[in-house]
């Protein structure tokens, strides 16, 4: 597949040349964006660094260079300013000839890896049986972005749940059915047939037995007792506990499922802690074998200090005194089943930041005890919170935990109150099934980018008013200018204009030049937001390139231009401005509607 060098690096390239050709080391040659965007587009300091080196002024070093690209095709106006900067214009026909060639390269000339990695990711980590609620957003959203992402950059991404699916909660949600149900045949000993294949609960009761049983073990002790006997008889094997096991994930996955779909994030695999039960002997058998597991108060652990370490580094904890494994234990040999079938590059997880030092210690331990290659990446991307206006973590009216589909809900009748709104300014019908779809992809991307154009590991405040607003920085800002520039190429074709048939022309005003500058970073842009991890780059990207081209479209009569020519080259303009938008915001999951 065909790449495109970046355009920082092309023109870095013809600097270099000219700082050579003048005497000097090319190195110095590096061009970055101007600092002061009403003098230039580009600068280049090589000078300044220069000076000392050939102790000569930087001032003379920049003249000296600057004579050099009298005839550059890549720059227009090159300038040498006091003390010793280098002030650049690119030519109009150069940043034509880099777009239409853009336009014409696949994925907009990214760079394709020559060895592309294997990645897993692990995003999703919701409790089996507890409803979705808030806190889950961010890890999906933001995880979900990071996979759309890689798979883009051209690298092998695999997706995974880790479900929360094998712990206590398990233990204290059969005890409270035993305590309603005690007929069932789960929990007679000497049952010896089929059991039902319906769950004896609906996600409903499910999600109220839950809570109940919890509340109950933190204020009876026998009772906590009993759960964690039926946690221990589940794991051990106990044949109708196993039986009431698959009903709680049946009937839990089919919701969450539902869940994850409504946010359009998706998972390549469904596993949880369950799948490694099995694995875990035989991990903690090698451990004291290699000498890294050792007994400490009745537990068995490895130490993972290092004596780089500043502050207190608490050794991993492979199983409590009692025998029984924790989160780091199934994350271990998560970890260690997830090398022998995949053998990924790298593994990232996307979980809140508080369980920063619980990845420490993992990571740790697995490089340790040699369950991971010396150059496998382990990554923890520990997300902030998510905040009402209070600055606190997000809670409903009544100060409990929001359920995330009861957010969605909200934003999605604040959309369609908008719509509405607009539709009687502007005095035309809404059509309610249209208006609720429009709501509901409008509503998903003020969700997504209010979250993703924060840097992840930010707090930041969940504000209704703004995330839903059509202007600033939010989602549905961008996609009314994606919805702008559809009309105006659909005007186009209903005049006998042909898409296919415009060729990016020279630009003639500031405002074009300007919107066809941020088109030339695309893929810069999408390099780094793989290399970094970081959705929130792109979000900067459009917010900036929506921006230019906003400007662009009010100071221009783009239809009613006489010369057919030049208005062929702006359309191809918004066209491709439109293909790098709808890219950008697919990797950031969610889409455009067609009208708003």
């Amino acid at each position: 597949m065909k790449s495109m060098q970046k355009l920082l690096d092309q023109i870095s390239e013809e600097m270099q040349k000219a700082f050579e050709a003048a005497g000097y080391d090319g190195e110095l040659g590096k061009v970055t964006l101007s600092n002061r965007p009403d003098l230039c587009e580009y600068q280049c300091n090589g000078a300044m660094a220069g000076a000392k080196k050939y102790h000569k002024a930087p001032l003379m070093i920049a003249q000296e260079v600057a004579e050099k690209l009298a005839d550059s095709e890549v720059f227009g106006e090159v300038s040498a300013v006091a003390p010793g900067f280098l002030n650049l214009k690119l030519k109009e026909g150069f940043v034509t000839a880099y777009l239409n060639e853009m336009r014409e390269t696949e994925k907009f000339g990214l760079t394709m890896p020559v060895n592309p990695e294997t990645i897993i990711i692990d995003y999703g980590g919701a409790n089996v049986a507890k409803p979705l609620h808030v806190g889950h957003l961010r890890p999906a959203i933001i995880g979900e972005s990071i996979k759309r992402i890689c798979r883009y950059a051209g690298h092998d991404v695999i997706g995974d749940v880790h479900l929360g699916d094998w712990g206590l909660q398990m233990g204290l949600i059969i005890t409270e059915l035993k305590k309603r149900q005690p007929e069932l045949p789960y929990f007679d000993e000497a049952y010896e047939g089929e059991y039902p294949a319906e769950a004896p609960f609906t996600i409903s009761e499910l999600e109220e037995i839950y809570p109940t049983a919890s509340a109950k073990a933190k204020e009876d002790d026998a009772y906590k007792a009993e759960a964690l006997d039926a946690t221990h008889r589940l794991q051990d094997g106990e044949r109708g506990y196993r039986a009431i096991w698959k009903h709680i994930m049946a009937v839990s996955i089919v919701d969450l499922k539902k869940n994850y779909t409504n946010l359009d994030v998706d998972f390549d695999l469904w596993k949880g802690e369950s799948d490694v039960h099995d694995l875990i002997p035989g991990m903690v058998e090698r451990m004291k074998a290699d000498g890294f597991a050792y007994e400490s108060d009745g537990a068995l652990v490895v130490d993972v200090k290092e004596e780089s370490d500043s502050k207190e580094m608490p050794p991993c904890i492979i199983l409590k005194s009692d025998g029984a494994a924790l989160y780091s234990t199934t994350d271990l040999a998560t970890i260690m089943e997830r090398m022998e079938k995949y053998n990924p590059d790298k593994m990232i997880y996307v979980t809140d930041k508080r369980q920063s030092l619980h990845f420490e210690q993992v990571f740790r331990c697995a490089r340790k005890t040699g369950l991971v290659n010396d150059d496998t990446k382990l990554i923890h991307i520990g997300n902030g919170t998510m905040n009402g206006s209070d600055g606190k973590p997000f809670k409903t009216r009544e100060g409990g935990v929001m359920r995330l589909e009861n957010l969605i809900r909200e934003i999605n009748e604040e959309m369609i109150r908008k719509i509405h709104e607009n539709a009687g300014e502007k005095g035309y019908q809404v059509d309610e099934a249209q208006a609720a779809e429009t709501a509901r992809i409008v509503g998903l991307a003020a969700i997504k980018y209010g979250d993703l154009s924060n840097q992840a590991a930010k707090d930041y405040i969940f504000d209704m008013d703004r995330f839903t607003s059509f202007e600033g920085d939010t989602g549905p800002y961008i996609l009314y200018t994606i919805v702008r520039i559809k009309s105006i190429l659909a005007k186009y074709e209903e005049q006998g204009g042909k898409l296919t048939d415009a060729v990016i022309q020279e630009a003639t005003s500031v405002s074009e030049k300007s919107l066809m500058l941020e088109l030339t970073k695309c893929n810069a842009v999408l390099e780094a937001a793989c290399e970094e991890t970081a959705p929130h780059k792109i979000c900067a990207y459009i917010y900036d390139l929506a921006n230019a081209f906003n400007h662009f479209y009010h100071e221009t009569k783009i239809l009613t231009e006489e010369d057919e020519q030049k208005k062929a080259g702006w359309i191809a303009v918004l066209a491709l401005t439109q293909e790098v938008l709808e890219t950008c915001i697919d990797l950031l999951g969610f889409s455009a509607p067609e009208r708003m």
